[in-house]
């Protein structure tokens, strides 16, 4: 494991194009599953774990391109990677608002990372004060001139920004560009800036675009709007890549339909779980998405890292491998128990099943040394017949 250094010379990594990974997952008639970027939790030993279960692209946190520039404590933080192992695709997501901001940050990370994506989406008031996140949605010429930027960055430094044409290149230095975004409550303006950004369709600003189908302004708790996503992935999809990201809880409760979802087995405790793809809604009308081209998952994720094995809750197999990963990829002690606390608890899914209870929970928070943690998981499953945490080679 290494934290990023761009004060050395160092020869780029080899990686693969991240849509030679979307062709693979349409060759075998599934969706590309991704990791959504999540602040403080979609650090390394998190992506390693979901990665482990399926999960084909794995986002970093939104990184703030400004701050990543001029701080080497910054970009260390922000972006460590591992040197061993299988490779973990992994695309950095910046926070900018300016052309050379977002083409210098691409330009330290592309070395370490398959692919650079714009951060258009956060809702956050701090972020869109400062013309960041879902405030670009405002903004879309400098959204088409930062990713026009940034390609053409990326093209000086020697990377292979062709899209298609560079999935095969020999040298593994083909990188990508994207875009993640949520809609306008006029679908007619997310339209007019999905067409600004896109550009040429002959020769696309981006490789591949990630739509989250709620406004600025929409909670989570409110469902994602399916006529928007239906309207765009059919109106964009044969441009290019579409990833949707919102209310991907289990494999089994989409609440759209798709050629990709007819052959993808599901792993559950809960013998009443729905079957077939089957959702619960009003005469289960939902919509039919051949076009979609992926799922991006956060919360769920982070409550079952083998969501996209299947799994339609946390297994504590899961649990095993993520604190293995711990043990190489450190995380600070709280947010390591916050994530156990996650995936010991009850899912989205409707399997409400959980590995703690809460009181069980409540007592994993108290700790204040992981050797006290180790041992509590390992008392607790020892109690329940289950072999304590396996450490792996």
């Amino acid at each position: 494991m290494t934290r990023m250094d761009c004060s050395i010379s160092q020869e780029p990594y080899a990686r693969t194009h991240p849509l030679k990974i979307f062709d693979t997952a349409k060759s075998e008639r599934r969706y590309l599953y991704a990791c959504a970027p999540m602040v403080r939790y979609s650090k390394l030993a998190f992506r390693q774990t979901v990665h482990h279960y399926g999960t084909d692209l794995c986002w970093t946190p939104m990184i703030l391109a400004k701050e990543f520039n001029r701080n080497q404590f910054a970009r260390d933080s922000d972006l460590t990677i591992s040197t061993t192992g299988p490779e973990l695709p992994t695309i950095a997501q910046f926070g900018a608002n300016s052309p050379l901001e977002l083409s210098r940050a691409s330009a330290l990370a592309a070395p370490f990372v398959n692919g650079v994506d714009l951060n258009c989406g956060c809702p956050q008031s701090w972020a869109c004060a400062e013309t960041l996140g879902a405030a670009l949605m405002e903004k879309r010429e400098l959204v088409r001139d930062m990713v026009v930027a940034t390609r053409q960055s990326l093209r000086e430094d020697g990377w292979a920004v062709g899209k298609e044409a560079d999935i095969n290149n020999p040298e593994g230095k083909g990188r990508s560009v994207s875009v993640k975004i949520r809609i306008h409550n006029d679908i007619r303006k997310t339209i007019d800036f999905i067409t600004t950004v896109l550009g040429d369709e002959q020769d696309r600003n981006i490789d591949w675009l990630t739509i989250h189908p709620r406004t600025r302004h929409t909670q989570s708790t409110i469902p994602i709007n399916l006529e928007a996503l239906e309207l765009l992935t059919n109106m964009f999809g044969d441009k290019l890549p579409v990833l949707v990201s919102g209310d991907v809880f289990t494999l089994s409760t989409l609440s759209y339909t798709s050629h990709l979802l007819e052959t993808q087995p599901t792993f559950t405790s809960n013998e009443h779980s729905l079957e077939n793809n089957e959702v619960p809604t009003p005469g289960n009308k939902r919509p039919h998405l051949p076009k979609l081209a992926g799922l991006m998952s956060a919360r769920a994720l982070l409550a079952n890292p083998a969501l996209f094995a299947g799994h339609e809750t946390c297994p504590w197999e899961a649990v095993d491998i993520f604190m293995n990963n711990v043990a190489r990829a450190p995380l600070p002690l709280k947010l390591g128990i916050h994530h156990l606390t996650e995936m010991c608890g009850a899912g989205f899914g409707p399997d409400r099943s959980a590995l703690l209870s809460k009181a069980e929970r409540i007592r994993l928070t108290e700790f204040n040394n992981w050797i006290d943690v180790i041992d509590f998981m390992d008392d607790v499953k020892i109690k329940r017949g289950i072999d304590p945490i396996v450490r792996l080679a």
